[in-house]
């Protein structure tokens, strides 16, 4: 998913989110709907369906994300299990803030910044 399509993607989610009348909109004519926006078939698929865990890899943005999963009906348990079941489905995260970094959890994280704090004490001392 290009940085582009992504935004498309969040920016049609975020007015879901926030408007009736886009709800509405997509209720009565899913395929009119979606001719406003520059998606990919298999965007409007996951949008559709919903796939929040094929959403969730593709990089949307969890905030605009969980917001769009509770107003299609998903319990916040189920919310979560759509997110495992879409890395294991889809694998990780290909895009967006949650893209996999390299990060390697917080033990290892709080590691690395208490050694470069004792590299650079002893580099001042």
């Amino acid at each position: 998913m290009s940085v582009m399509s992504l935004y498309y993607v969040q920016k049609l989610l975020y007015q879901f989110n926030r408007d009736v009348a886009i709800r509405d909109s997509f209720e009565k004519d899913p395929g009119d709907f979606f001719q406003a926006f520059d998606l990919t078939d298999k965007e409007i698929e996951a949008i559709r369906a919903p796939d929040i865990g094929l959403l969730y890899v593709m990089g949307v943005n969890g905030q605009i994300l969980v917001s769009f999963a509770a107003l299609r009906g998903y319990a916040w348990p189920d919310y979560i299990d759509a997110l495992r079941a879409g890395l294991r489905l889809y694998g990780p995260v290909r895009s967006g803030i949650y893209s996999e970094t390299g990060y390697e959890g917080v033990k290892s994280h709080t590691a690395a910044i208490l050694e470069r704090k004792r590299a650079g004490k002893k580099e001042a001392g």
